[in-house]
């Protein structure tokens, strides 16, 4: 199954409506489950994350690992968990973004999507293209470096 990849940007119409990517759509929807997806502010960024249910779990799960009633807990329940909307699919492959998520992210007619391997992230497209650029160049400046993981052994 492909990866989420690449940078997708489309329009968000008078209902709040826009298109998830078709690759987007695909990949969500062959992993079974919710037949849409789930989104949250970005907790580091001015941006929307999304992701599908198993991942949603995951993340609860690792809530659990934090020491119980802390504030790291607390807060990051409250961002991630209390934050987050299920949005289903239209049979357009159209979600209605929250209001509240437009405005953090500062969407005004457009939407980019990009992809995060088995997540994604949405963004004004202005506001990706300056992360974008100053992302590269620290990349360059540091010449960060990526070790590949081993493949994982074929069975024979």
């Amino acid at each position: 199954m492909p990866l989420l990849v690449g940078q997708h940007t489309n329009r968000i119409d008078r209902k709040g409506r826009v298109s998830v990517p078709k690759q987007f759509r695909d990949y969500y929807q062959a992993r079974g489950g919710y037949s849409g997806i789930y989104v949250y502010p970005s907790p580091r960024s001015l941006a929307i994350e999304g992701c599908d249910e198993q991942f949603m779990e995951r993340m609860s799960s690792s809530l659990d690992d934090l020491a119980l009633f802390s504030d790291e807990q607390n807060d990051l329940a409250a961002v991630i968990l209390g934050s987050a909307h299920a949005l289903p699919f239209d049979p357009e492959g159209r979600i209605v973004l929250p209001a509240d998520l437009v405005a953090y992210a500062n969407l005004d007619g457009e939407a980019t999507f990009v992809g995060r391997g088995t997540t994604f992230q949405i963004w004004n497209p202005a506001a990706y293209a300056l992360r974008h650029a100053e992302a590269f160049e620290r990349v360059r400046e540091r010449g960060a470096t990526l070790t590949l993981r081993r493949p994982p052994e074929v069975q024979r």
